[in-house]
């Protein structure tokens, strides 16, 4: 049975979890994340296409709600599937 659409329940916004090997370091709704990629910044909006992509090292910025969350990050997975973001970081810190 297919899940519903993310992001219908949230009035249109992004879901973001970022985990690291010792916790959840942030899950909720965000307007738009901006992520070090491997090789380059990756910038996500709501209807972004499904990605996988590896991390980098720097600052992941999470904007909610005329906010902006940063976290800096080094090594790990980021995937966008169903308006849903899914950061797993090697490290994953407050900034």
């Amino acid at each position: 049975m297919a899940a519903p659409a993310a992001g219908a329940e949230t009035g249109g916004a992004l879901h973001v979890t970022v985990l690291s090997p010792e916790r959840t370091v942030f899950e909720g709704t965000a307007d738009s994340v901006i992520a070090p990629a491997f090789n380059g910044s990756l910038g996500i909006l709501r209807g972004h296409a499904p990605l996988m992509s590896l991390l980098g090292e720097g600052s992941l910025r999470i904007t909610t709600g005329g906010k902006e969350l940063r976290y800096n990050v080094a090594g790990g997975f980021l995937q966008v599937a169903n308006n849903e973001v899914t950061v797993l970081s090697e490290r994953a810190d407050e900034a």
